[in-house]
C-alpha cells in the first residue's frame, strides 16, 4: 500500500513519520498552506501547517499551481530551480499545491504545540554500541 512520509519540522528540528494513505484520508484534498490536526500523526494537541511536498517521481509541490497535475514551467527561481547563473530560465515539471494519492512526501511545521514535546513523542530511538555493529 502507498505510504505518506511527513516531515514535522519545529523551530530547531525535524522528525519523519510514514503513515499508510488509508490512515490519512483526511489529509488527501488539502492544499499547501492547510492547517490540519495533528493527531492523525499521532501528536494530541499539535497542529501543523502544511508547507509543501513532493510526488512519487520526486517532483517538487509549488503552491502557485492550483490542482492535483503535473506542469511544465518555465521558471526564472523559486521551488525547484538552483540558479547557477544569473538571468538563466529552464523548463521543470512541478505538482501542483493539491495533495493526492501519487504525493508521496508532506512537508508540516508546528503551529500549536501540545502538552508533550515533540522529541518525547517522535524522539530517534537511541541505540548501544553493540547495535551498532549489527
Amino acid at each position: 500500500m502507498a505510504v505518506f512520509k511527513f516531515v514535522v519540522s519545529d523551530k530547531k528540528t525535524s522528525y519523519q513519520v510514514e503513515k499508510d494513505q488509508n490512515e490519512c484520508v483526511a489529509v488527501i484534498g488539502k492544499t499547501i498552506g492547510d492547517k490540519i490536526n495533528g493527531e492523525i500523526l499521532g501528536l494530541n494537541g499539535y497542529e501543523l501547517h502544511i508547507t509543501g511536498g513532493s510526488d512519487v517521481d520526486g517532483f517538487p509541490m509549488k503552491h502557485d499551481i492550483i490542482g492535483i497535475g503535473r506542469k511544465r514551467l518555465n521558471i526564472k527561481k523559486g521551488t525547484g530551480m538552483k540558479q547557477k547563473h544569473p538571468g538563466l530560465r529552464r523548463r521543470k515539471s512541478l505538482r501542483g499545491n493539491t495533495i493526492s494519492e501519487k504525493i508521496a512526501q508532506i512537508n508540516c511545521k508546528v503551529t500549536k504545540e501540545g502538552s508533550q514535546k515533540l522529541d518525547e513523542i517522535l524522539g530517534k530511538k537511541e541505540t548501544t554500541k553493540d547495535e551498532e555493529k549489527e
